[in-house]
């Protein structure tokens, strides 16, 4: 049962951490406002998309509706997978990607499902996920051999995202970098007359 309780407080820490921000962004700021924290580099920017992470959108009253089911789907998913990563213990970088990535998926499902109720502007499963974080650190030219883009500019970073999209991020990129090391073979098991699943 030990096992289970540090990715429990991950999970719960980074939802009441990205859940703690979002309120706080509604209750004091008005859509399109900003607060610079490192010069214009990285600033507070008060948005809210109907979509996906980094305010990507699935368009449409049914779109909407079939991307919130579809995370409730993925997550209980992932929930799943970390259940059985644990169990067979996987390393724990492994287990700490998944549950950041399993805690911002979560932390956004809150959004989209129950923030139009609570804030009065939509049916359930209908609510905006609220961003806030922009970090439009350099602008620059795309190189004239660049197909489609040559000679245009661009900005980089130019999504605006919250806490649990970056948790997401994270996750995914450690696993990728760190890849070989957690996919290795699982610590061998046997099971006790307790059921407890144990090392050789």
């Amino acid at each position: 049962m030990r096992r289970y309780i540090r990715p429990l407080l991950i999970i719960f820490l980074i939802i009441a951490i990205d859940q703690l921000i979002k309120i706080w962004i509604k209750a004091n700021l008005y859509l399109g406002d900003e607060i610079p924290l490192i010069s214009d580099k990285f600033v507070i920017h008060f948005t809210e998309n109907n979509g996906m992470a980094f305010g990507f959108e699935f368009g449409g009253y049914y779109g909407k509706l079939i991307l919130s089911l579809f995370r409730i789907v993925a997550v209980s998913f992932i929930g799943y997978a970390l259940f059985r990563l644990i169990r067979q213990r996987y390393p724990q970088g492994l287990i700490i990607c998944v549950s950041m990535i399993l805690a911002g998926a979560i932390g956004n499902i809150i959004d989209s499902t129950f923030y139009g109720v609570a804030y009065g502007y939509a049916d359930l499963f209908y609510g905006r996920v609220v961003d806030m974080f922009y970090a439009p650190l350099f602008t620059g030219v795309f190189p004239d051999w660049m197909p489609l883009w040559a000679g245009e500019e661009f900005l980089f970073f130019r999504p605006v995202f919250n806490f649990a999209d970056a948790s997401i991020s994270v996750g995914v990129f450690v696993i990728l970098l760190f890849q070989k090391t957690f996919f290795r073979e699982p610590l061998p098991i046997v099971l006790t007359t307790n059921d407890e699943v144990e090392e050789e």
